[in-house]
């Protein structure tokens, strides 16, 4: 019999960052312009981020230990497809879902997480983002609106 381990309410602490990104670049490519634009060290996670059986998003972080900070940047569609099975009138049909991080972000191509934000303004993140290329536009997300916010935990 397996345990079942729950986070109270109590001991998960949400203080962070979270920034939309909106941009037609693959995970890589944008991951390699954060590190120029930002002089840092992200790092493609060896496992992807699990969330249900058919769900899996590939994430990239990087401790930035001059400033105590946690990054990450977390693609927002899952890799994974689900399959549908329909009961109507296009039953041979085969329909597939892709399951979203964030569901009420669905437009939203990639989340950035910075974890011990304290101090740092999300304007000055925002600007540096929407310089690089490719990226349509990216804003801060209020994480204490957020129905998923538990979906950030990892």
């Amino acid at each position: 019999m397996a345990a079942v381990y729950k986070i109270s309410e109590d001991f998960y602490d949400d203080s962070f960052l979270l920034i939309a990104i909106h941009s037609s670049l693959e995970d890589y490519a944008i991951v390699y312009h954060l590190n120029q634009a930002f002089k840092a060290k992200f790092k493609r996670s060896k496992k992807d981020f699990d969330l249900s059986k058919n769900s899996s998003f590939p994430w990239f972080d990087w401790v930035d230990q001059f400033h105590d900070r946690y990054w990450v940047l977390i693609t927002n569609q899952s890799t994974k497809q689900e399959l549908l099975v329909n009961n109507d009138l296009f039953q041979n049909e085969t329909t597939y879902n892709r399951p979203r991080l964030i569901p009420e972000y669905k437009e939203v191509d990639y989340f950035l997480k910075i974890e011990e934000a304290e101090g740092l303004e999300s304007d000055v993140i925002v600007k540096i983002l929407t310089k690089m290329p490719k990226v349509i536009t990216a804003y801060a997300v209020e994480t204490d609106k957020l129905k998923s916010k538990k979906n950030l935990i990892f």
